[in-house]
């Protein structure tokens, strides 16, 4: 990556950000063997500094931060990475060691929480019957959701309106998963439209 690693002792700054909400979750610092590390490995490895060793995030909690994207700045002396965080990013069990908490990007979160049902999915779990049921049910679903929506839009109750849209917008991540497909990608269309 060409990183400018004599500054600092031979430390870079290291921002971590989430992948899909672009929330800062975390500063650390690497040196080389960090970067080189992370890159091999796909989850964040830092160099303490306190502890003068090189130490992976989440190698004790579990709460990995699995690397989407690594980038650099103009001055090559600064890491930015993307990741998936696999739960908590600080040791206070918080999202973000900057304490704050956001439901900005909570669909991708709920897409992760309708993944993990459909493929371990029990009997009990509505998700994951719904799916099985197969992409016909699915879409029936989705539709007689968007009808209730639009059925609520025409009247004044708000609170209903909206619990229609929350219904409509998980049959919509439902039905886009029987088709193999992600948000993002719905995502991405938006954006190439918008220029």
């Amino acid at each position: 990556m060409n990183i400018d690693f004599s500054k600092n002792n031979g430390l870079v700054p290291t921002i971590v950000q989430h992948a899909n909400t672009l929330q800062v979750l975390m500063l650390g610092y690497m040196n080389e063997e960090a970067l080189n590390k992370t890159i091999e490995e796909g989850k964040v490895t830092f160099y303490s500094r306190s502890q003068q060793r090189l130490w992976t995030k989440g190698e004790t909690s579990n709460n990995y931060l699995i690397v989407d994207k690594i980038m650099k700045d103009c001055d090559n002396d600064t890491i930015l990475i993307k990741a998936f965080p696999q739960g908590p990013t600080c040791h206070t069990g918080t999202t973000s060691c900057f304490n704050e908490e956001t439901s900005k990007g909570f669909l991708y979160q709920l897409e992760n929480v309708i993944e993990d049902r459909i493929k371990n999915g029990s009997e009990a779990s509505y998700t994951s019957k719904l799916f099985n049921r197969g992409i016909n049910k699915v879409a029936q679903k989705v539709g007689e959701e968007a009808v209730e929506l639009v059925i609520e839009a025409m009247d004044n109750d708000i609170e209903l309106f909206k619990n229609e849209a929350a219904d409509l917008l998980y049959h919509l991540i439902i039905l886009l998963k029987t088709k193999n497909l992600k948000i993002q990608d719905i995502e991405d269309i938006l954006v190439e439209r918008h220029k």
